[in-house]
């Protein structure tokens, strides 16, 4: 006889943190597409079995709001302020990719990612200038010290050492709340805010 075991209250499973919150900057249609050829060239020339990234997942991270069952109506409004805030203050300003290279901090799935040198100094004082409300705000256990500007191509198995490619570029002229739904591929844009410094 087998028996069924009731689950008691208070000790259910954790509902799963399906939701994401993060900032991102994302390349316009033209530098997408060619973000995307670079991707196919790097599949094809280190024999990559990752998928890559479609071009409207393309982005690059300012920061992390975190991990959530549902969307938390007050995260999103206190990342809504901050975002307005900084985006009224701040003007447009140019971002450059010029080489690429893969995050070897996992021993499977690892991200391979442009990154940059120069050409990324304005995004990080971007990213630094969003820190400074959201660090008033609860949110502020999410901020991270330190910085790597990148944007994930695909992951992969393969590790890819770092090289030089084409640069690729464009201009920001809005901040983006991105909300991840985590499993599904898929990204849903919350708020945009234009960059009318």
């Amino acid at each position: 006889m087998t028996t069924v075991q009731a689950s008691l209250p208070g000790f259910d499973s954790p509902p799963a943190l399906r939701d994401s919150l993060f900032f991102a900057i994302l390349p316009d249609a033209p530098a997408a597409s060619r973000i995307a050829q670079i991707a196919e060239q790097l599949r094809n020339a280190h024999g990559l079995r990752g998928k890559t990234l479609q071009t409207d997942r393309f982005h690059v991270t300012l920061h992390h709001l975190g991990n959530y069952a549902g969307l938390p109506p007050d995260v999103v409004a206190m990342a809504d302020e901050a975002a307005a805030s900084v985006a009224n203050a701040m003007p447009p300003f140019e971002l450059a990719f010029n080489s690429v290279e893969s995050f070897s901090n996992t021993p499977r799935n690892r991200p391979l990612v442009l990154r940059g040198g120069d050409g990324l100094i304005a995004l990080t004082a971007f990213q630094q200038a969003l820190a400074t409300p959201l660090k008033k705000t609860a949110a502020r256990h999410w901020l991270i010290p330190g910085y790597t500007p990148h944007l994930t191509l695909l992951y992969d198995d393969r590790s890819v050492s770092r090289q030089a490619i084409e640069t690729v570029a464009w201009t920001a002229w809005e901040l983006v709340l991105v909300h991840s739904l985590v499993g599904q591929s898929r990204h849903v844009h919350l708020g945009r805010w234009p960059l009318n410094g």
